[in-house]
């Protein structure tokens, strides 16, 4: 019925324009141009087989399809509210820009938050504020390492080059020399783009790249070579990352060209997978028998493991395998289940992992009841945008934070979401030439040092306003949340309602609380 519809409303166009050139006397080419693809168009809709919509809905049909591809950019700048959006709202992205443009961070007018609403979060300030000029730093590895290092508060997280063009990779490790801070080089291995002068926190996932035997595992030698680097300033294995724990990563072919192929030592052209787990070890006195065995090949720098905590008992398991064997990680990264830079299945990416400050909160937890908090260092690793997230992440048990998506942000990306396409609009999260050519690494690399800076000053002066002089001061009394039926709560008092964390620590909860979010 609907091509009999259309094939008749087809005639009675091409009759009506037959009757429209004869006595306008209009040039019968020009009326092809204008109307033939449009009747193609409605041919091949009619003919194909593979869309319903299409074939019942000749020409017009499309307009879903288009719709649909655009409504990302639709929800983003015409109807998402500054406060909502995922997963970064457009406040955390408008502050970010601003911050790396050093255009100021100020806002008018007052909050545009519900400060009644379940679940907002603020500090409460002192009479007495101080004024703190100068980020203190974290001596990361003393005590055990030849080659301790001294970290900013705030660093860029993991992210390949692989998953990231050259010229992105070249920015953040420019910005990164400049302001200070260490720059994660991500699983994909160390690249001549990560040799600009920063200094670097190499990444060794499942898939050894840059350290790896042909066979796919560790290789000692190739390990030191790079290790050895006087770039390399830490070492950090991955267990899991809060994208998708449990599930290895992905480089699509698309993007693995033969530059990157021969950087990782795989073949170009193909998607590498990475493992889910390591095969250099399978246990926790495993892991810290690496860990110490990569410090040894290192030449004494301080060497760490990243994940995101899924059960609790096999972090404890670890924690009993430090006190065991007196084998010491100099730092842990907790990641969140919150996600990351890296494409993820959906079910990966929505539930699996606990929570970036949950799961901060139980290793900081775990490690003070086994007596080994003060040998330790704890990063952040997750979605800290601000001088806030900052604060809160150090009073629930961090040492110091990294961030991988709100760097981007400060490059240029423009939450387009998609960094695993190989057609990143603004060349931050591709290797095509032709969109990379956009990003230039002058101008990138100083915003990125502009965040980096202003975001520091942030929390400094937030800090100062708790009446806290050093991050060390911090605590979780400070810290406040509002409740379902309007009422207060300390973060101290949630977490110590919490079921998971009173049964580690041995005891038993008396109140319920919101989970932080």
């Amino acid at each position: 019925m609907v091509r009999t519809i259309f094939i008749v409303s087809a005639l009675a166009i091409s009759a009506g324009i037959a009757a429209l050139a004869y006595f306008v006397n209009i040039n019968w080419l020009y009326l092809f141009i204008l109307f033939g693809p449009l009747i193609l168009v409605g041919l091949r809709d009619m003919l194909q087989t593979k869309h319903a919509i299409r074939k019942n809905f000749p020409v017009i049909g499309n307009l879903r399809y288009i719709l649909e591809g655009i409504s990302p950019e639709i929800q983003q700048y015409f109807v998402e509210r500054r406060t909502d959006g995922a997963p970064i709202n457009k406040n955390s992205r408008a502050i970010i820009y601003q911050r790396s443009k050093n255009l100021g961070s100020t806002h008018p007018f007052g909050t545009e938050m519900n400060v009644y609403e379940e679940g907002y979060e603020f500090v409460t300030h002192s009479l007495y504020p101080v004024h703190v000029t100068e980020e203190p730093r974290v001596t990361i590895g003393e005590g055990q390492c030849s080659q301790p290092y001294s970290a900013s508060l705030y660093n860029i997280s993991a992210m390949s080059f692989g998953s990231l063009s050259k010229n992105a990779v070249m920015s953040l490790n420019k910005g990164a020399q400049k302001g200070g801070f260490y720059h994660n080089t991500g699983e994909g291995g160390v690249s001549p783009y990560h040799l600009q002068g920063g200094d670097l926190s190499w990444q060794i996932g499942t898939g050894y790249f840059g350290c790896r035997k042909e066979d796919g595992n560790f290789s000692d030698e190739m390990f030191k070579e790079n290790a050895t680097r006087p770039e390399v300033k830490m070492i950090e294995v991955k267990l899991s990352q809060g994208a998708k724990p449990g599930h290895g990563g992905v480089l699509p072919g698309k993007k693995n060209t033969p530059e990157i192929a021969k950087i990782r030592g795989v073949k170009a052209g193909t998607t590498v997978l990475s493992p889910p787990s390591h095969s250099a070890f399978n246990s926790p006195e495993g892991l810290l028998e690496f860990c110490n065995k990569l410090r040894d090949l290192s030449g004494g720098k301080p060497v760490g493991f990243k994940l995101c905590i899924g059960k609790p008992q096999e972090f404890e398991d670890i924690c009993i395998a430090m006190e065991k064997t007196g084998y010491y990680p100099d730092f842990i990264s907790v990641d969140g289940g919150e996600g990351g830079t890296g494409a993820a299945p959906l079910e990966f990416a929505n539930h699996v992992g606990l929570p970036l400050y949950v799961g901060l909160v139980m290793a900081d937890t775990l490690l003070k009841k086994y007596n080994q908090r003060d040998k330790i260092k704890i990063i952040a690793s997750g979605k800290v945008f601000t001088g806030f997230d900052m604060l809160k992440a150090l009073s629930m048990g961090a040492d110091l934070t990294q961030s991988a998506r709100a760097y981007m942000l400060s490059i240029g990306c423009i939450h387009a979401q998609l960094c695993n396409t190989n057609t990143c609009p603004v060349g931050v999260a591709t290797q095509d030439k032709r969109l990379m050519k956009g990003l230039n690494v002058n101008d990138k690399y100083v915003r990125c040092y502009n965040y980096h800076h202003n975001t520091v000053h942030a929390f400094l002066e937030l800090m100062g306003a708790t009446g806290a002089s050093h991050p060390s001061e911090l605590n979780t009394d400070n810290l406040k949340r509002m409740a379902e039926d309007g009422d207060v709560w300390t973060y101290t008092e949630i977490i110590d309602s919490w079921h998971m964390i009173s049964k580690l620590r041995g005891t038993t909860a008396t109140k319920k609380a919101g989970v932080a979010q």
